[in-house]
């Protein structure tokens, strides 16, 4: 079996992880105790890519949840499904990281670091051949964004031929939860350049622009958001955990979707998504699902493809889908659209096909593109932290626990080269036929 390990830090990065394994148990059939009650002994096919089996009739997941604080721990020990992890799985501190990276990268969060690492060993040493690591944690914080890279940095060193997948959560325009979100963000951004493998990004703005107006929800909450999260994550796993006609793994999407190492990043996007009032009134082919998919309106990120090129894409698709059916629909798109894709990289949409539908829907597709376009996000926190950083506002509460400002320069120009690296590649093709057409008359001389 190719085992993942999940880790999940934070306040946030424990609420998504709690609710992507209260959506993987009810797709395997698993209840809250971690026993088996399903009809169909294919669910358990592939159950030991994310879960650890114990006596032939329970299985736990195979997570390690941390953070700086109880709180959420506390919060998840208590609910129902509190009782399907392995109590030495949770990892705890009392101070809380106080939303600043520095406590989470350098001071409290090197503290737990060891502590941590312990588990994530134990986890792997149990695997028979270790895919990889998954990582959910926000960006904004101090724990998810300073421990959650400190993590990160250890596993790379330990284990660098293993695959590092993070599911990020960007602080937004609109929703802010802290003022210093802009300078957490950009010192982790800066980390996760270097040190992931791939990084899905998810933005507070764009979930609720989907609860909103896509879904119709007046006045969703997070527990409406780490809806949309975890179907998300459960799409683009679920090729990992069931059969499929065209199978697709951690390393196979970063093979097909990562055409240069840096830019690892990753828009997310899912279909159908339907106002529970008009969902009987729609009709889920193949076509109609590719068209949503491309639609900017089912990105969790609020960044408009539009504005960019798609470099690559991968589509998975989930129920009883005909592959011939779906080949000829990334065609017709990649033909129609051919503006929006690099004429540098032919066919770059890889799809799989997994047999088994998501609850309740007979057809989905799970979308995750690398497109110039994300350089948007960056921009935008990259000017925020700019705005700060020149006043060198709140930067005490960084500094006293015994970073340097440089540290602070250096991750901004890091982020800076990504966003100019992006729009490089956006404008290669122009510029390049912009110098044949200057090259071909003196040819003809």
């Amino acid at each position: 079996m190719r085992e993942i390990v999940q880790i999940q830090a934070g306040q946030c990065g424990n609420q998504i992880g709690a609710k992507f394994w209260d959506v993987i148990c009810g797709e395997h059939s698993i209840d809250t105790s971690g026993a088996f009650f399903g009809e169909d002994r294919a669910q358990l096919d592939k159950i030991n890519v994310y879960f650890n089996e114990i006596r032939k009739t329970r299985y736990v997941p195979r997570c390690i949840l941390l953070d700086l604080e109880p709180g959420v721990l506390d919060s998840i020990i208590a609910s129902p499904s509190g009782k399907l992890f392995r109590p030495d799985s949770f990892v705890c501190g009392q101070s809380g990281a106080g939303n600043n990276w520095a406590k989470g990268h350098y001071t409290e969060g090197a503290e737990l670091i060891d502590s941590v690492l312990d588990v994530v060993r134990k986890e792997a040493e149990s695997c028979d051949c270790l895919q990889g690591f998954q990582v959910t944690h926000s960006l904004g914080g101090g724990t998810g964004s300073g421990m959650g890279t400190l993590l990160i940095s250890k596993i790379r060193e330990e284990y660098p031929d293993r695959m590092l997948a993070t599911f990020s959560v960007f602080p937004s325009p609109k929703v802010s939860d802290t003022v210093v979100e802009p300078y957490n963000a950009t010192l982790s951004v800066h980390q996760l350049v270097e040190n992931s493998d791939e990084v899905m990004v998810i933005d507070n703005e764009a979930l609720y622009h989907i609860c909103n107006k896509v879904l119709k929800l007046t006045t969703p909450n997070y527990v409406d958001l780490n809806n949309l999260v975890s179907s998300a994550m459960s799409g683009i796993t679920c090729s990992l955990r069931f059969p499929g006609q065209l199978n697709s793994d951690l390393r196979k999407l970063a093979v097909n979707l990562v055409p240069f190492p840096r830019l690892h990043f990753f828009m997310t996007g899912f279909a159908p998504l339907t106002a529970s009032n008009t969902a009987q009134y729609s009709n889920t082919t193949v076509a109609e699902l590719t068209g949503q998919m491309f639609d900017s309106r089912n990105m969790m990120c609020a960044c408009d493809p539009k504005h960019g090129r798609y470099l690559t894409a991968s589509a998975i698709f989930r129920g009883q889908v005909s592959t011939k059916e779906v080949d000829d629909q990334m065609f017709n798109i990649q033909n129609k659209n051919s503006t929006y894709f690099v004429e540098w990289i032919p066919n770059n949409i890889k799809s799989s096909v997994v047999n088994s539908p998501l609850k309740g829907v007979r057809l989905s597709v799970t979308f995750l593109a690398n497109t110039t376009a994300i350089q948007d996000m960056f921009k935008r926190v990259g000017e925020q932290f700019t705005v700060m950083f020149r006043r060198k506002a709140f930067l005490h509460w960084f500094t006293g626990e015994g970073m340097d400002e440089m540290e602070f320069t250096e991750a901004e120009s890091n982020m800076n080269d990504l966003v100019s690296e992006y729009q490089q590649y956006q404008q290669a093709s122009a510029m390049e036929e912009d110098t044949e057409e200057a090259e071909e008359p003196k040819q003809a001389q």
